[in-house]
């Protein structure tokens, strides 16, 4: 499994460590925990971990929505053009909302495109979207040095060859106008 890693502010850093991190959910030390790590405890301490209930109010997500894409797109990402496939057949490519959910977009193959999760990331946060022509759109000044190397080179995202599929201008157009930092 891989991990992603980006740069942050250290007051953000500082932020989600805060909210993170509560000393009262344990009584061991780093000391305790770090005493004799190679050793072998004959018994096997006790520990309950607390149940906590959570009541979560969110706009239903329709799961067909994902598989509508990935179909679309055949599980390569629109933006790299790349098809990772992992040992067990399950694609690294996630389907994206171009309006999102949240912002009553549909779950709609037209409102939808095939991303890596890096990619994902990015667009999701305004630091790319696309044109009406569907060529990439960048925020070059709050992209990382590098990041270029991740787009195709043609300067265009890659659409199903299926127009009923491609996605739609209007909600392009509500990414441009409402996400995009560019």
């Amino acid at each position: 499994m891989g991990v992603s890693v980006r740069r942050i502010p250290e007051e953000e850093f500082s932020l989600i460590w805060a909210a993170g991190y509560n000393p009262a959910l344990t009584d061991t030390s780093l000391g305790e925990a770090l005493e004799d790590p190679w050793g072998v405890r004959e018994e096997q301490a006790e520990f309950e971990r607390p149940i906590v209930k959570q009541i979560l109010s969110r706009p239903f997500r329709d799961r067909v929505f994902a598989k509508l894409v990935r179909d679309a797109y055949d599980s390569r990402c629109a933006i790299t053009g790349l098809k990772i496939i992992n040992g067990g057949g399950r694609a690294e490519m996630e389907a994206a909302h171009i309006q999102p959910v949240a912002r009553n977009g549909p779950d709609t193959v037209r409102n939808g495109l095939a991303l890596s999760r890096t990619v994902h990331w990015m667009f999701d946060r305004g630091l790319i979207s696309v044109d009406n022509d569907f060529r990439l759109l960048r925020a070059d000044a709050l992209l990382p040095d590098g990041v270029d190397r991740l787009f195709d080179r043609s300067g265009y995202i890659h659409v199903p060859a299926d127009a009923r599929a491609q996605p739609n201008p209007a909600f392009l157009e509500w990414h441009r106008e409402n996400c995009f930092k560019g």
